[in-house]
């Protein structure tokens, strides 16, 4: 059983990520515990747990304490073969994985996307496919007056068409026979149901044009909101070992994955996911 008086928080970057020492999450939490990542996780936004080692149903009870743990929302990818709401994701010769080298905020597109990831690394490419991930809050917090009032009262288009094409694009672990729903619309600026605090919330991704707007007039200001989020003191790079397990709100972040590995090296992560609730502003 873990305890509480055993975990230490140590920030990553003066604005996003810290690492959580002291805890070995394929054992039980106590609830004292627990607390202590959950309100570190709402601080700091990403989590780093080293050296771990986590079985799935360990890793699955472990995500359901912060929601109901659900499969992929579009079954774009496939579930681990014993556990649905487990998803393997793996990169070997006969299957390459699909591509994330994109800014994003995990299934925007959906009508409730999920609230936080959970993603535990069994075997990587040593130096290779890491993964950035940058602070939402902090976009908003620093954004210009004129620009904070008129995202302030827009809503967008967030589309899954961009996952089909993904995955339709090569020989990948993505499904490529998924249904895409109709597109969603959510706030551009959305409050968090937990701290209270406001992020943007759109991506280039699957955020296809703000509400009243085309598609070619909406682009420009996309593109502004990402350079605005991704700017470098914004980000955390996280260069991946095996036991890493990183712990992320998707309701205040994007993260970007490299994909600079090929299909000669295997890598293969276990990711569990908290069912979110609806954007609002």
């Amino acid at each position: 059983m873990n305890s509480a008086t055993d975990i230490t928080v140590t920030p990553l970057t003066p604005f996003i990520g810290a690492e959580i020492s002291g805890v070995d999450l394929a054992q039980n939490l106590t609830d004292d515990a627990f607390e202590i990542i959950h309100q570190a996780l709402l601080d700091n936004l990403v989590l780093l747990f080293r050296g771990q080692d986590i079985p799935p149903t360990a890793q699955i009870k472990f995500t359901e304490r912060f929601g109901a743990v659900e499969g992929h929302p579009l079954k774009a990818r496939k579930g681990h073969p014993e556990f649905d709401n487990l998803l393997a994701l793996e990169n070997k010769p006969e299957l390459r994985g699909a591509r994330n080298d994109f800014w994003h905020s995990d299934i925007s597109c959906a009508a409730e996307p999920p609230a936080l990831a959970f993603l535990q690394a069994l075997t990587v490419p040593e130096g290779k496919g890491d993964t950035m991930f940058c602070n939402m809050y902090r976009a908003w917090d620093e954004l210009a007056p004129d620009l904070k009032e008129k995202f302030d009262a827009l809503t967008a288009s967030h589309s899954g068409e961009a996952i089909r094409r993904r995955n339709t694009a090569a020989d990948t672990d993505g499904n490529q026979d998924m249904t895409v729903p109709p597109a969603e619309t959510h706030p551009v600026v959305r409050r968090h149901p937990e701290t209270g605090r406001r992020a943007l919330y759109t991506n280039r991704f699957f955020t296809t044009n703000f509400t009243g707007m085309s598609v070619e007039e909406s682009a420009p200001l996309l593109e502004a909101i990402e350079e605005q989020a991704t700017q470098a003191d914004n980000i955390y790079r996280h260069s991946w070992r095996a036991g890493d397990t990183l712990l992320w709100d998707n309701r205040c972040t994007m993260h970007y994955a490299f994909y600079d590995y090929d299909e000669s090296e295997p890598r293969l992560m276990h990711r569990t996911t908290a069912a979110g609730d609806r954007p609002q502003a």
